[in-house]
């Protein structure tokens, strides 16, 4: 294995992924006299798809990633954001329908407390938890993956990779990957690209100031059209700007890689009418649940854990204004079943029920919790009867997509006090079990050993989202449950093509080809041929993926 692979492996696998990546040694004076190609000089010499192709060989290693998060009640929430985000692109024209095509549009969480976000190659976008839980609306967390979202529609990532053409794609991904082990570790950072080459390509991957400057120029005019509140670009430029002043201690890495300065600062602002500029974003019940639930999953410790499942118990929490109790609730509840303490858990849920029984989206997602608790709890009957009786979107409220998951179709924002609804993520072209209680119910019906029901709505679910390997997993849970070992061996690899393992999706079809061919006549004769088809379709993506390998060693 080459050397640098094998750094990038152990180095970056543990790295926050951020696109905008730190700058670790000055520039070469060659690569400076260089430069890096302006907005004005176009494409790049990598098309559409070989940017698709770089992100996708970023990301099957980000899969791998022990932070790789996948959280289906944060998942919607920050999706439900960035659809509408796309959504609105596409409207103002920024989005083409061939980068809406041929990019993934993927959302990748990752559990650590830093606060960072990052843009890759082929249309993916990342959240830390640790962005997650400082924002404090929804519209300063939406201002955040706008600005990247505008590096992907621009192309920005492209764009100062023009000049590194005659490295191959995956050369550029293994250089990529390397570099951003900085976001946790200069000192690895540096290590790993000491040679010369690699501390080349680093530099030349941060992004200029025009090139941040248009992000969020166009990010910004994303905003009302998404149906977000303009303000949350200005006061997370605050939060930024704070954290700057008060020296960041490295847990703020977006400002390292997206510097501030006075020029984008005055900007934003300016952009907001005289009369609206004092007046920050107004989160909602909802927001603050999930910037809660993010704290608490990123891992603070068992001492943090303990303090906040008692806090609500505090004398001052009855002066508390009802996002912040709400906050708190919730907080506790997570931290109390972190804990494994379930009467101070249940305690707290009915607390935070009672508190959101006013607000439909808030109230929905404290029932989930309320289940989770229940299902963690192994009281699994419980858990089933805690489920809201209908959690479903509107069919007004759904706007299209495309097979990919991708939106399909332009659609009106929902009005609403503070930007859009985000109880609208599970966007599939019909009526349809939202994702979270999708995958609870079927957890629980699994534990209560009567998970047949489910199969037939986790069918449809991949069938709209092919890419969601967690909804593969389950599926193939469920057919083994009901004794069909060859769909649950076909559902596990399709579990492993979401994220882009085709080796062990090529071993997992064949697994199901010999029990197939065991079975003779009793075998079922579909499905076997849909194994077959798949086989055949992804052992030619292997091939494809060892012949990129063999080029860039």
């Amino acid at each position: 294995m080459p050397k640098l692979r094998t750094v990038h492996i152990l180095k970056a696998l543990t790295a926050s992924v951020l696109i905008a990546i730190q700058t670790v040694s000055p520039l070469a004076p060659g690569v400076q006299a260089a430069g890096l190609p302006t907005l004005g000089d176009g494409a790049s010499s990598l098309t559409t798809g070989e940017e698709r192709r770089l992100g996708d060989s970023i990301a099957r290693e980000l899969y791998r990633d022990p932070d790789y998060l996948d959280d289906p009640v944060l998942q919607e929430y920050v999706e439900g954001i960035w659809l509408h985000l796309q959504d609105a692109a596409r409207k103002n024209g920024e989005l083409s329908p061939e980068l809406e095509e041929r990019f993934a549009w993927t959302l990748l969480l990752g559990k650590d407390r830093q606060v960072n976000a990052f843009a890759l190659p082929g249309g993916y976008m990342g959240v830390y938890l640790g962005l997650i839980g400082v924002v404090s609306s929804g519209d300063e967390l939406a201002s955040v993956i706008a600005h990247e979202t505008s590096h992907i529609t621009q192309r920005h990532i492209a764009r100062m990779m023009a000049q590194q053409g005659k490295q191959t794609p995956l050369m550029l991904a293994s250089m990529l990957l390397g570099a951003l082990a900085a976001t946790r570790s200069p000192d690895a950072a540096m290590a790993i690209m000491m040679g010369g080459p690699a501390a080349v390509m680093q530099n030349q991957l941060n992004f200029s100031r025009a090139m941040e400057s248009e992000a969020d120029r166009m990010g910004y005019s994303l905003m009302s059209p998404a149906g977000f509140a303009p303000q949350g670009f200005v006061s997370m430029f605050g939060k930024l700007q704070q954290a700057s002043r008060l020296n960041d201690n490295g847990s703020w890495p977006y400002l390292r890689s997206h510097p501030l300065t006075t020029q984008r600062i005055a900007d934003m602002d300016s952009r907001i009418p005289p009369g609206k500029r004092a007046a920050d974003p107004v989160p909602t019940l909802e927001h603050v649940m999930m910037s809660a639930r993010a704290r608490v999953i990123s891992n603070p410790g068992v001492e943090v854990r303990r303090q906040w499942a008692t806090l609500p118990r505090s004398g001052s929490f009855s002066g508390l204004s009802q996002f912040e109790q709400v906050a708190q609730l919730y907080a506790a509840t997570l931290s109390a079943m972190y804990l494994r303490d379930w009467p101070l858990a249940r305690e707290m849920v009915q607390r935070l029920l009672t508190a959101t029984a006013g607000n439909a989206p808030a109230n929905i997602q404290a029932k989930w919790l309320n289940a989770e608790l229940e299902f963690k709890a192994d009281n699994p009957q419980a858990a089933l009867a805690a489920l809201p009786l209908q959690s479903v979107m509107a069919p007004q409220a759904a706007p299209k997509v495309t097979v990919s998951g991708n939106l399909a179709g332009p659609r009106e924002a929902a009005p609403r006090e503070a930007g859009p609804s985000l109880a609208t993520i599970d966007v599939v072209e019909r009526v349809a079990p939202r994702r979270p209680e999708l995958l609870l119910k079927t957890e629980i019906l699994l534990r209560l050993n009567q998970a047949g029901s489910m199969a037939s709505p986790l069918q449809t679910w991949v069938t709209d989202h092919p890419r969601d390997g967690s909804a593969w997993q389950t599926l193939a849970r469920v057919w083994r449950s009901q004794g069909q070992e060859m769909r649950a061996l076909r559902a596990e690899a399709e579990a492993q093509v979401a994220h882009y393992d085709y080796a062990a999706a090529v071993d997992r079809f064949k697994a199901a080809q010999d029990l197939a061919r065991k079975a003779g006549a009793r075998a079922d004769y579909f499905e076997a041929s849909i194994i077959d088809t798949r086989l055949r379709a992804v052992e030619e993506l292997l091939r494809e993926q060892l012949r990129d390998k063999a080029v860039n060693k």
